[in-house]
């Protein structure tokens, strides 16, 4: 029962986030093949909060939250984003990408180093 529960939590997520059933299945398929990831994700969705575990390089989902906020901070305030007032699309990004950090970690974290907001000075 646990994993319909699992199941209909990712397509409850991803509705509200405005994702379909394909990346539903693919973000379930990825999620199922990491133990570490999908226990996290299983704590958020019986407690609504991170337990911040899973961690890939040092990095938990919640610091993957918190770079893309700051990353997405430009688009944000254009409001082209999709994720203007949309926690469940932050949520299940910052999973996404947490899970495709574990298959490409050099990647992301040339990103979560390099890539940051808009609101210091001397950005542009």
């Amino acid at each position: 029962m646990r994993e319909e529960a699992v199941i209909d939590f990712i397509h409850s997520l991803c509705l509200y986030a405005g994702e379909g059933k394909e990346f539903a299945e693919n973000f379930r398929t990825k999620l199922k093949a990491d133990e570490e990831i999908y226990e996290e994700f299983i704590y958020y969705m019986e407690h609504g909060n991170f337990a911040c575990k899973a961690k890939v390089e040092g990095y938990t989902v919640v610091d993957v939250m918190v770079w893309q906020m700051d990353h997405f901070k430009a688009r944000l305030d254009q409001d082209n984003s999709g994720t203007r007032q949309n926690g469940d699309r932050m949520v299940l990004l910052a999973f996404d990408t947490l899970l495709n950090m574990r298959k490409e970690p050099e990647k992301y974290l040339l990103k979560i180093s390099g890539e940051t907001g808009t609101d210091y000075p001397d950005k542009y």
